[in-house]
């Protein structure tokens, strides 16, 4: 029986590496026989007056309408709140100054399989001779970018201890979202992410590297470590859904509220967890609306969204609230600014904004979920050595059971002391420290 389950991963492995790692092609029309350019170029995100005035002026003819009384967020983004946000947005928010900001670190471009990837690239700088840094791939999801790793970056790259690690960071844009040309053809998943990804970091002369990811990232970075388990040196997320059912997964639902200590369940877990059909199943679709929406018709949507700047903020920012913190719903404000400011979240979406970015980046659901995630590589392990950083309100808990059902190297999962979904813009000094713990263990460095 044994060899039979080592004969079927095996067969399933093979079947993913080289159906997937051959060159796709995305560009408009067919392939060219001219061989790619595959030079890197500098790139600087730029901005205009007209861009500015065309923004205000599509703001100021919004037209409102009111929330119900003491609705808060349970019915979406609050409209009183959201005239405090526009009225940010129009008067103060300075687009000019935070372009500023977002060229503070290199950005480059490359052309990978007919499209143009954008990313970050970020080299230590001062190092002592003999001084070795670590690269380190970080993938951002849905509705963040490459803007979500700010925060973090100068944590990695510029570490206050001289026992820390210091990384050599780079930061794409997944095609389709904002600087990332988008893909002209169907059929582009997580798994043709991870195959550019791949060739990026090559092309970048990485033989091996590390990987971090969360939303999509987390589902990019895993398949990355599935295609090329040799490259990936560790895997480290802060987002890790259950896969697919497993039988102690099953057992854990039926029977991990009486006996918690057999499955290792701890307090939080059972919080998360049970009543299961409470906890889990409708908090699910309290929050998955616009995940139906994304994976059937997201074009549809998607064309009112890139008309309308309220619109795409009210619509993104609103999950900025809730996969924040789920109990922000019932805050007027949505608690956005408990931990983010609106000029960081406004800068956001204008990367959606100003790239018209948001229809290819929601189909990137669509694609992925297609097929009912019924994809050889959902059944695939991994065995790269994989860290869990574990916020308490991420959107869908997973315990250590679980998540050892797929990441069968399982070195580190850490219960984190706060957070919720985008981690690394809510707690950039939490999610640096585990990162670094976790690589330090991989490299034998001494830990804190």
């Amino acid at each position: 029986e044994l060899k039979c389950v080592i004969l079927f991963y095996s067969i399933l492995f093979y079947y993913l590496h080289f159906s997937y790692m051959k060159d796709g092609w995305w560009g408009i029309g067919e392939p060219t026989q001219i061989p790619e350019d595959e030079s890197i170029q500098p790139f600087r995100i730029e901005t205009s007056s007209e861009e500015i005035q065309d923004l205000h002026r599509r703001i100021d003819q919004t037209r409102t309408f009111p929330s119900l009384e003491d609705s808060q967020f349970n019915y979406g983004f609050n409209s009183c709140y959201l005239q405090k946000v526009i009225s940010y947005w129009r008067n103060e928010f300075d687009w000019k100054k935070q372009v500023e900001k977002l060229n503070r670190y290199p950005h480059y471009k490359t052309k990978i399989e007919g499209i143009d990837i954008h990313f970050v690239h970020v080299r230590p700088r001062g190092l002592p001779d003999g001084t070795a840094t670590i690269p380190l791939l970080m993938v951002h999801g849905w509705p963040g970018s490459f803007y979500e790793f700010y925060g973090i970056l100068p944590l990695l790259t510029e570490p206050s201890s001289p026992d820390d690690i210091v990384f050599e960071v780079v930061c794409p844009s997944l095609p389709g979202y904002g600087f990332s040309e988008a893909p002209y053809k169907k059929g582009f998943n997580s798994v043709c992410a991870a195959r550019l990804f791949h060739k990026l970091m090559k092309r970048l002369g990485f033989n091996q590297f590390y990987a971090h990811g969360g939303d999509w990232g987390w589902l990019v970075t895993t398949n990355m470590a599935q295609l090329e388990p040799k490259t990936i040196k560790g895997l480290h997320l802060n987002f890790a859904p259950p896969s697919k059912p497993s039988l102690p997964m099953m057992l854990s639902i039926m029977l991990g509220s009486r006996f918690p200590k057999l499955f290792g369940f701890t307090e939080h877990d059972l919080k998360r967890l049970f009543p299961y059909m409470d906890k889990v199943l409708v908090e699910s679709l309290k929050e998955t609306g616009y995940m139906h929406i994304q994976a059937t018709k997201p074009d549809t949507v998607g064309r009112a969204l890139n008309d309308s700047p309220v619109g795409l903020a009210a619509y993104i920012l609103e999950k900025f609230s809730t996969w924040t913190d789920p109990e922000f719903r019932n805050m007027e404000d949505g608690g956005l600014e408990r931990k983010f400011s609106l000029e960081d979240l406004l800068t956001n979406v204008m990367i959606y904004w100003t790239t018209g970015s948001i229809i290819s980046s929601m189909r990137f659901y669509k694609e992925n979920f297609g097929k009912g995630l019924d994809e050889p590589h959902s059944k695939i392990p991994v065995y790269v050595p994989t860290a869990l950083a574990s916020f308490p309100n991420e959107l869908m808990h997973s315990p250590k059971l679980w998540v050892k059902q797929k990441y069968h190297k399982l070195i580190s999962f850490t219960p984190m002391a706060r957070g919720g979904h985008f981690a690394a813009m809510e707690e950039p000094e939490l999610l640096a420290k585990d990162i670094q713990n976790f690589i330090k263990i991989l490299e034998n460095r001494k830990m804190k």
